[in-house]
């Protein structure tokens, strides 16, 4: 069989048009067809409104995060190392690339729900472009639309693009990385070797280990289709893994070459180490389990998160609707590629884009599937790039072949697959548009029969592909808009609506929310204001967070902190390094917040790090650098341990208490009688 060629000829070859960089991919070529141009613009035009429109429903969004950009904006140490407050005690437990851009964005236009989330949202839109810049490169326009429009619509990424996690920003870097590993083993030039490394360098600063998933895959692929000889693609590898070295290593050369006591306590980690956080806690942890000290209790199962471990985790009942909805369609996509590949010439590019895109999403895949340790829905928004991709080249291809029967086979075998797939995700919520799903079934069966029995006309060929992009897109559109109207708060945020089954990890600290999931969990609240349930913050939640209230919380409480503790801080705050302690960050956020002063967070995320002991604890407030202790405040995973348990207990012992909106705060001024 003679190769197959994905793309029009003038992207093949290794003598392409000198102009292909990503604005003129965007703008497209004079050759494209008229559609092409305006195809693209509403593409993004459509991505940048889903992801814009009512942006400051969310808040805060992750208060954690957002105490941490607010630091940043107020000291330039803080920016640096990724501190949490701007006295600096303890970082974020991540690397702070993603905090810089929300910072720069801060500093400029002031913090504010906007300035927070709006660079989150634009990084998104700029990923859409990148992947189909990446894919029109080598197979066509068409391919390069269906792979932005699976993107665009992942539930998980309408969410994640909305919010203040470090996943946007990461997804961005590893889109880039894979529009420069295209582009070497196109050029076979060492600098965009050098380049991918250098992005996934700088993934790395941005969260870690996760961003090296794809690396391997990536350095396969140019060991197999890179234009060189076998030993200068070695050596090419090389300098490409030491931009990797360097771009990821100077933030971390500078972390341990500063000694501790010039710079915060590095969070998340039990011996005040970024290496140890690296590959502990952030590292093999992850896939192990062996979490202990970060998290909470080590017999916590990882079922509370994204299920036990196994294959099927990414189509489960919690994770399912997150990032799945093309998996079946991309898999068989892979597999057509690959055979239609198979006696092609070492440098052809279809099998080349089949091993980047199909090696990003088995092996990302796989690690999220048995992982042992903590794993959240959202991470799924690293597997939807490669799901758009593999589908839209796949499509692309087998369309441009369709005269042949086994073409014709798969295009229907991965409606086929994407419809029984659809339906099933859609049952999962009976009871939210159950006709949806019926239009999906009866979309794809229209598309198919079109397919495999009508002639070669172009009303009918376009009444296919309408009827495909229906079957496709239109579950994971319904989820996405979900998303985009409601209100999302806390550290672990699920996209779609509340699906049947639901993780049932959590209990709620009132009783259970309607529709499936605990309202406690943390993950949305439909209506804004009056679905919040009330937390010890003080407050009913979901108000306006225009004076300083906000978004967060583990488990999605209300961050609103009432007007008396506010001005209790605020008063207070001037002579300390900080005008409150309290277990735990994500306790600590919305004070913060609220009070624009630093708060020290006890035990950093989760009050279990061992930082600071009792007796640092002691020696602060002997120096009159810490006014108030804030009791515990909100349900987390034990409310701190060791260290923070003790401090707390000496805290209880010795200080005078008063009760503000349901919260006690010790005046660390203010000795107890005996």
């Amino acid at each position: 069989m003679t190769a197959i060629t994905t793309g029009p000829p003038s992207a093949h070859g290794h003598h392409s048009q000198p102009a292909g960089r990503l604005a003129r991919l965007l703008r497209g070529r004079p050759q494209d067809p008229a559609w092409v141009r305006p195809a693209v613009a509403a593409l993004l035009t459509a991505t940048a409104v889903l992801y814009l429109a009512g942006l400051s429903r969310n808040g805060w969004a992750n208060s954690f995060y957002a105490a941490a950009v607010q630091a940043g904006t107020e000291s330039w140490k803080a920016f640096f190392f990724g501190s949490f407050d701007a006295a600096n005690f303890i970082t974020v437990d991540k690397p702070p690339a993603s905090l810089w851009v929300m910072e720069i964005s801060a500093r400029i236009f002031g913090l504010n729900s906007w300035s927070l989330l709006v660079p989150q949202a634009l990084e998104g839109v700029a990923t859409v472009g990148v992947l189909y810049a990446t894919v029109r490169r080598w197979s066509g326009p068409a391919a390069g639309l269906i792979a932005g429009a699976v993107l665009a619509l992942s539930p998980v990424a309408a969410l994640m693009f909305r919010y203040d996690n470090p996943d946007a920003l990461l997804v961005l870097l590893l889109v880039l990385a894979a529009y420069a590993i295209s582009r070497a083993v196109e050029s076979g030039r060492t600098r965009w070797l050098a380049l991918t490394g250098a992005l996934l360098g700088f993934g790395f600063l941005t969260k870690m280990l996760q961003a090296f998933l794809v690396l391997p895959v990536f350095a396969l692929v140019y060991l197999i289709a890179g234009p060189p000889r076998l030993g200068r693609r070695i050596w090419q590898l090389l300098a490409g893994g030491a931009a990797v070295v360097v771009a990821a290593g100077w933030w971390v050369a500078i972390v341990m070459l500063t000694p501790a006591a010039d710079r915060p306590y590095v969070g998340g980690s039990t011996n005040d180490s970024v290496l140890q956080l690296t590959f502990g806690y952030n590292g093999l942890g992850r896939l192990d389990g062996n979490e202990t000290g970060s998290v909470g209790p080590a017999t916590r199962s990882t079922a509370a998160f994204g299920g036990p471990a196994g294959l099927t985790r990414l189509f489960s009942s919690s994770m399912g609707s997150q990032a799945s909805w093309l998996i079946p369609a991309a898999l068989i996509g892979l597999i057509a590629l690959l055979w239609l590949s198979r006696r092609s010439t070492r440098t052809d590019r279809t099998r080349a884009a089949a091993l980047i895109w199909g090696g990003w999403l088995v092996v990302t895949g796989l690690v999220f599937s048995y992982m042992s340790g903590i794993i959240h829905l959202y991470y799924t928004i690293a597997l939807a790039p490669a799901i758009g991709a593999l589908t839209g080249i796949a499509a692309a291809t087998l369309w441009r072949i369709r005269d042949r029967a086994v073409a014709r086979l798969t295009l229907t075998a991965m409606l086929a697959a994407t419809a029984a797939w659809g339906w099933v995700l859609l049952g999962r919520t009976p009871g939210w548009y159950p006709w949806l799903r019926v239009v999906v079934v009866l979309a794809a069966a229209g598309a198919a029969a079109v397919i495999l029995f009508g002639r070669s006309h172009k009303f009918l060929a376009v009444a296919a592909v309408s009827m495909a992009m229906i079957a496709g897109l239109a579950g994971p559109l319904a989820y996405s808009s979900s998303t985009v109207t409601t209100t999302y708060t806390g550290a672990i945020p699920i996209a779609g609506p509340a699906a049947a089954g639901g993780l049932g990890a959590f209990p709620a600290a009132g009783g259970s929310a309607k529709g499936g999931f605990p309202g406690a969990y943390g993950r949305r609240f439909p209506g804004g204001a009056e679905g919040f349930p009330r937390s010890a913050a003080g407050g009913a939640g979901g108000r306006s967070f225009a004076k300083g209230g906000g978004g967060g919380g583990l488990l999605g409480r209300d961050t609103q902190v009432s007007s008396a503790l506010t001005k209790l801080l605020k008063d207070g705050a001037a002579g300390y390094t900080w005008v409150a302690a309290t277990v735990g960050a994500e306790s600590a956020a919305p004070f913060q917040l609220a009070s624009g002063d630093p708060i020290m967070a006890i035990g950093g995320f989760n009050g279990t790090d061992p930082a600071p002991t009792l007796a640092q604890f002691e020696k602060y407030v002997s120096e009159h650098k810490i006014h108030y202790f804030i009791g515990r405040n909100q349900a987390s995973f034990g409310g701190g341990t060791g260290d923070a348990a003790q401090i707390t207990a000496w805290v209880q012992k010795h200080y005078t208490s008063q009760t503000i909106a349901g919260i006690t705060v010790y005046n660390l001024t203010s000795p107890a009688s005996s």
